[in-house]
């Protein structure tokens, strides 16, 4: 992906710049004061990077990077790092995905698991759906046997307000196919990833 694609068009951007002025002022500071001059305009391009998942599709990022393959040994791919934005209090959440998927007869781009993580994160969000339109973006580009996406993430919102837990952490899953009939097979990623003592069939 191209990073100009993130930028928003002109009036677009002023208005996010406004919106920031004025919640500065609601806060009680004064947006002209020096230091914060040009923090509307830094604001404005960072929310519009954050949320520019919504710009794409799977489609624009999975591209022709399917291919045919006979192997149907699992494909796992752990530890993506992501960030995205609790869309109840606007905080960051971040972690790491783990993807794994059982081929029909196709693998996609490894790269390409990584993109579909960070598409689905650069929106509004909350673990749980991420989770599952992770998992259902494979899913759809691919039609594998099963797909299994585990997500563990630090929320801002728990942490810095609230019940301000520093250590807590949050783990979301989501299988289809094989890997949510089969807990064999479930399990064996799990073990990979020394969660069995942690999650539950």
């Amino acid at each position: 992906m191209k990073s100009d694609r993130f930028l928003p068009r002109d009036y677009e951007q002023e208005t996010l710049v406004n919106l920031c002025k004025s919640l500065l002022t609601q806060i009680g500071e004064d947006p002209n004061r020096t230091g914060l001059t040009d923090t509307p305009e830094r604001f404005a391009k960072s929310l519009r990077f954050l949320t520019s998942g919504y710009q794409y599709s799977t489609g624009d990022i999975v591209g022709r990077a399917v291919f045919p393959e006979t192997s149907s040994g699992m494909v796992f791919v752990q530890d993506i790092e992501f960030y995205s934005l609790c869309e109840h209090h606007i905080l960051p959440f971040f972690g790491r995905a783990h993807v794994a998927y059982l081929p029909d007869k196709k693998v996609i781009g490894l790269s390409k698991i990584p993109r579909i993580v960070e598409l689905y994160a650069r929106r509004l969000q909350v673990q749980e759906r991420l989770t599952a339109q992770v998992a259902h973006a494979v899913q759809e580009a691919l039609n594998p046997r099963g797909v299994l996406v585990i997500l563990e993430a630090s929320h801002l919102c728990m942490m810095m307000r609230g019940i301000q837990k520093q250590q807590s952490k949050t783990m979301t899953q989501f299988h289809t196919g094989l890997f949510e009939t089969d807990t064999n097979i479930r399990d064996e990623v799990r073990g990979l990833l020394g969660l069995n003592s942690r999650l539950h069939p």
